[in-house]
């Protein structure tokens, strides 16, 4: 194992690409998603991370209703000009929810793609969105005019580059056919690696890259998580299959196995599981979801773990592919999940 001097940078997608941290900053759970948040330590947990290099932030129109943009726009107002210039704002769109946080399915009419926009521009208070999305592939709504809706916003100037959420293959094509696709956002971990076979040899066939989320499956394998943590009404893991149960304590037996590898190695969990997802290729950009700046500097410090075949071996037997017992979301929210569905 060896370390790196500096905070790399990767291009997420070709023809021009665009350039970012080899990290970003997932903000989600700043805004209740997880349970109560800090405000003030959101806000700083935010400014350190741009000061520290990261120039990503990963955001939805839905997370908090609203609130986590405007958590955003406030952090980008108190930044100095030069730090403002260098961050990027990727937004997730379309989620539609009522008024106790429901989700009541996704609207990617290209009506209602202008609409949520106009929307996030405002509440961040920028005059562009960097990476624009779907949340989830609506159904209902041909890809083509979903993707086209946020073409003709690039040609407005509110947005610089197309991105997808949670597509399987055949979309990502349809998508690819219809405009230029900078990146694929989607769940990608140690115990969540079903983009391997289909999804991920498409996505680099096409010059698409991967902003990956979940890299700590939500926390559960950050080293952090105990067997006897009380989750809130208001944190979604509470519903989730792996968070319950048996589930529970299978999977935390395999952070147990990966916390021996990490001492053996001088990192923590968390590094490790990082370093294993950058490891698997310069076109995956992980986002981090801390929300303290305690966890972020965790997150950071997988920047200088760098691992070698052997290391990638030793992970591997340790937590192989399908060890993980559960699925990622509940049965009721798998079901909108385009990622999940066989190509054709």
């Amino acid at each position: 194992m060896t370390t790196t001097p500096s905070t790399p940078v990767r291009t997420l997608g070709t023809g021009p690409g665009l350039p970012v941290s080899a990290l970003g900053l997932g903000c989600m759970g700043m805004s209740g998603m997880y349970g109560d948040s800090d405000r003030a330590e959101s806000l700083a947990t935010v400014h350190a991370a741009l000061e520290a290099g990261i120039t990503l932030l990963d955001t939805g129109d839905f997370y908090g209703m609203g609130h986590n943009e405007l958590l955003i726009g406030e952090a980008l107002r108190s930044l100095s000009a030069d730090l403002r210039e260098r961050t990027l704002i990727s937004v997730k769109f379309g989620a539609l929810r009522d008024v106790d946080g429901a989700f009541l399915g996704y609207d990617g009419r290209p009506a209602a793609v202008r609409t949520f926009a106009a929307y996030s521009l405002q509440r961040l208070g920028t005059d562009h969105i960097d990476i624009y999305r779907i949340a989830r592939v609506d159904p209902d709504v041909p890809i083509e005019e979903t993707v086209g809706a946020i073409a003709d916003l690039v040609r407005a100037g509110h947005v610089r580059h197309i991105g997808l959420s949670e597509a399987g293959p055949d979309t990502i094509r349809r998508a690819a056919a219809t405009a230029p696709i900078t990146d694929l956002q989607i769940e990608y971990s140690l115990i969540s690696r079903g983009i391997e076979d289909e999804i991920l040899p498409v996505c680099r066939e096409l010059g698409i890259g991967v902003t990956a989320y979940g890299v700590l499956s939500r926390g559960l394998i950050s080293g952090h998580w105990q067997p006897d943590r009380p989750l809130g009404t208001r944190d979604f893991r509470g519903a989730t299959p792996r968070f319950r149960g048996d589930n529970l304590r299978h999977n935390l037996g395999l952070v147990e196995q990966l916390r021996a590898l990490a001492g053996e190695r001088g990192c923590s969990v968390a590094q490790l599981a990082i370093a294993w997802v950058l490891a698997r290729g310069e076109d995956i950009v992980p986002l981090v979801g801390a929300r303290t700046r305690k966890r972020l500097s965790e997150a950071l410090g997988a920047l200088d773990v760098t691992l070698d075949d052997g290391d990638l071996a030793a992970i591997e037997a340790a937590v192989p592919p399908g060890a993980a017992a559960g699925e990622r979301y509940p049965e009721s929210q798998m079901a909108h999940l385009d990622s999940e569905k066989k190509s054709s």
